[in-house]
């Protein structure tokens, strides 16, 4: 996935403008007309898997999709995904060990049956993420997968404020 943000057209970039983000939070150009860089703090860290995930399910309920509930074991290998992208210093499916996401989430003991994962790597918000993975048809499949029932979701943030995400979801 490139590092474009692209603009999901009808209710979705409804949606995502109307999620309260700021130009303080977000990557929005600032009066110098530099894009400021989005600084995860605590606080925020706290805030950051239910808006995404509110905003995942309003946009499944769009397409008479069930919604998603977290799970903890998916979580935790979007965690290890999104830090060892950092690692490799590249957006990809495979861990530095060759380990798939099939894999990863077999290694956190996930009972269910892994279905897809979307990754990114970007300087933007999980909105802006999440709006630029609706707007690529192989992300967007993922994400809108009517078989899905469960997600994982995570990201790590490196010191120059890069930001590696990773979703994934099974049923």
């Amino acid at each position: 996935m490139n590092r474009r943000t692209a603009l999901v057209a009808g209710g979705a970039t409804l949606l995502l403008a109307g999620c309260g983000m700021t130009s303080t939070q977000g990557a929005d150009a600032g009066s110098s007309g530099a894009p400021q860089l989005y600084r995860i703090t605590p606080a925020t860290a706290e805030a950051i898997p239910f808006r995404l995930l509110d905003s995942v399910n309003t946009l499944r309920s769009h397409k008479s999709a069930q919604p998603l509930a977290f799970n903890a074991a998916l979580n935790a290998a979007a965690l290890t995904h999104s830090r060892d992208m950092s690692v490799q210093n590249r957006p990809w499916h495979f861990g530095s060990d060759g380990s798939s996401p099939l894999l990863r989430t077999q290694r956190v003991n996930y009972t269910g049956t892994f279905l897809g994962e979307v990754i990114s790597e970007t300087y933007q918000t999980e909105l802006e993420t999440l709006s630029a993975w609706m707007a690529q048809p192989d992300t967007r499949d993922v994400i809108l997968d009517p078989r899905a029932r469960e997600v994982g979701f995570a990201w790590f943030q490196e010191e120059s404020g890069k930001i590696w995400w990773t979703l994934l979801t099974g049923a």
